[in-house]
């Protein structure tokens, strides 16, 4: 009876040993497996676009890059070559701040999303991420109808504050540029449920566009204090 007991134990012992290695295998292992394999057939089916799914890489990639640099142009233009109007209206004054507050939404939306895709919470992940693309669009509304009116605006610090604000002003810059077709690739992949090559180009995506977001705020607020 005491060899039996012993032979379900050791039995038992293996069988825990063999689950805990197995997952912790599978966790480490985690990060190159398809990430079609731990979603929902539902999931899938209900974001994937059948019109956007036919549609070529090629095209894509070349639809975007297109409406990219029509939108990097065009706010180039807005900020250093188009005449400023006379006239302006009381409600200018306030984009700066709302402008802040959209960008800052945006950060803590995509944080969530973040968070959310980490534990494979697709429906949670694709809300917030949506959520932080709308309030980036509401900003960049908000900042042309500003710089509509305002045009190119020149920073008055002197001293050390100088060169770290023109820093982190061309680094947002230059990234801003990037930053909207790594966006709008990210979620034409997504939308046409190539899954996998959406997580690698996302990976490239949220950490760029993280740093747009809260250099915005950075830069509102040092602008703020001098102006």
């Amino acid at each position: 009876m005491e060899n039996a007991h012993r032979v379900q134990f050791d039995i038992n012992e293996f069988c825990c040993n063999f689950v805990i290695t197995n997952y912790q295998t599978l966790l480490t292992c985690n990060k190159t497996l398809p990430v079609t394999l731990f979603m929902d057939n539902n999931f899938r089916e209900k974001v994937t676009i059948q019109s956007l799914e036919n549609i070529s890489m090629y095209k894509a990639v070349i639809a975007i890059v297109l409406l990219s640099a029509v939108a990097v142009v065009f706010l180039f233009w807005l900020l250093y070559f188009k005449d400023t109007p006379e006239h302006t209206f009381e409600w200018v004054s306030r984009l700066p701040a709302l402008n802040a507050t959209l960008n800052g939404t945006a950060t803590i939306l995509l944080v969530l999303g973040f968070l959310e895709i980490r534990k494979r919470n697709f429906d949670r992940h694709m809300q917030f991420m949506i959520g932080s693309f709308l309030m980036s669009t509401l900003f960049l509304v908000s900042y042309v109808l500003y710089h509509n009116f305002v045009g190119h605006t020149p920073f008055p610090g002197t001293g050390l504050i100088r060169p770290v604000y023109f820093f982190i002003l061309i680094t947002h810059i230059i990234l801003s540029v990037v930053v909207v077709p790594l966006i709008l690739g990210s979620f034409y992949l997504a939308f046409a449920g190539k899954f996998d090559k959406h997580r690698k180009l996302s990976k490239l995506t949220f950490p760029v566009w993280m740093y747009v977001s809260v250099t915005g705020v950075v830069i509102y607020f040092i602008l703020n204090a001098y102006i």
